[in-house]
């Protein structure tokens, strides 16, 4: 195999980081990775078949065997210690339309994408099809959460607005989440759609087109995001925003950072979340109400963590890469 990036000497088992090429959070992972000597190979798979290689066999015990080759490494197949699965671009195929590029993106996403979901002897963070597509799903997670014990609000997802109408009246205040984000835009621009109240006013017939999210408001004095890496680290973070968001990810500017320690039994809670998905990682977001009681949110199986370092001093760099260098 060619040498990685910083390879130490008789261990030339790589770290594999499959993501877009624009991606600060895995450039520092990445960087500590490098600093302790550790190889590292960066892929996309938005840069299938151009500039990144796949040629893999299946014809020894073992698993897959052969090679990954970008514009300036290549993995051994067989010898990846460990993936940090975090966000690949959509394959491309630039010159290809209509149906040949269909067919072409089918072929790559179940032919490139299989083989790194299924290399041998591997710790994924997080494996993308074992648990990142599960632990994606809103309701899946909400219910995980309610029958491990976490305060979960009272929630509503439906298409019916009567129903909608209903369930706000009836418990008091009500606000609306998105079931999952996705690209969106007002007047030709890139948008966000946050968590906003709702009454049961606003609620008309547009309910009708596809399903929504509507949960009771937690009365809030500030949120928790806790993030947990590997088995037995989590690191709590108390978010406080100058006028009290009610989604602060709307203002960062506005925000306050304080390490906090989660209440008794917490932890245990929380990795057995992730046990219950088989995930290795996973950013978790409570309300914290003014009887310091942790109201469930969500959890991002592939959430950004790496913002908060310099205002806290957390290690979670470290920690990262403590996992990824270790594997299995």
């Amino acid at each position: 195999m060619g040498r990685g990036i910083g390879t130490r000497a008789g261990d030339e088992r790589a770290v594999l980081m499959v993501t877009e090429p624009d991606d600060p959070t895995a450039d520092l992972v990445l960087a500590e990775l490098f600093a302790r000597g550790v190889p590292v190979v960066r892929a996309d798979p938005g840069d299938f078949p151009a500039q990144l290689r796949l040629s893999a066999r299946l014809d020894e015990p073992g698993g897959w065997s052969g090679e990954l080759t970008t514009a300036t490494r290549q993995a051994d197949l067989a010898a990846i210690r460990s993936v940090y699965w975090r966000r690949p671009r959509p394959y491309a195929f630039p010159g290809l339309e209509g149906q040949d590029k269909q067919f072409a993106v089918a072929q790559a996403r179940y032919g490139l994408g299989g083989v790194l979901a299924a290399l041998p002897g591997a710790l994924y963070v997080n494996h993308p099809l074992r648990a990142l597509y599960a632990a994606e799903f809103k309701p899946l997670q909400l219910a995980t959460a309610k029958e491990l014990g976490f305060i979960v609000p009272p929630t509503l997802i439906t298409a019916d607005p009567q129903a909608a109408r209903d369930f706000i009246k009836e418990v008091g205040a009500a606000v609306y989440k998105p079931l999952r984000l996705t690209p969106y835009q007002v007047d030709g621009r890139d948008a966000s759609i946050w968590v906003e109240p709702v009454t049961a006013e606003q609620i008309d017939d547009r309910v009708m087109a596809t399903a929504h999210l509507f949960q009771a408001e937690v009365h809030k004095v500030a949120d928790v995001r806790v993030t947990v890496i590997g088995p037995d680290r989590e690191f709590c973070v108390r978010i406080d925003s100058d006028g009290g968001l009610l989604d602060w990810r709307k203002d960062y500017a506005a925000l306050s950072y304080s390490v906090i320690d989660p209440p008794d039994g917490v932890s245990e809670a929380l990795h057995a979340y992730l046990d219950r998905f088989g995930l290795v990682f996973g950013c978790f977001d409570f309300a914290l109400d003014e009887e310091n009681r942790w109201h469930w949110l969500e959890c991002n199986p592939n959430g950004q963590w790496a913002w908060m370092v310099e205002p806290t001093g957390l290690p979670m760099i470290e920690a990262f890469a403590d996992v990824l260098e270790n594997g299995q």
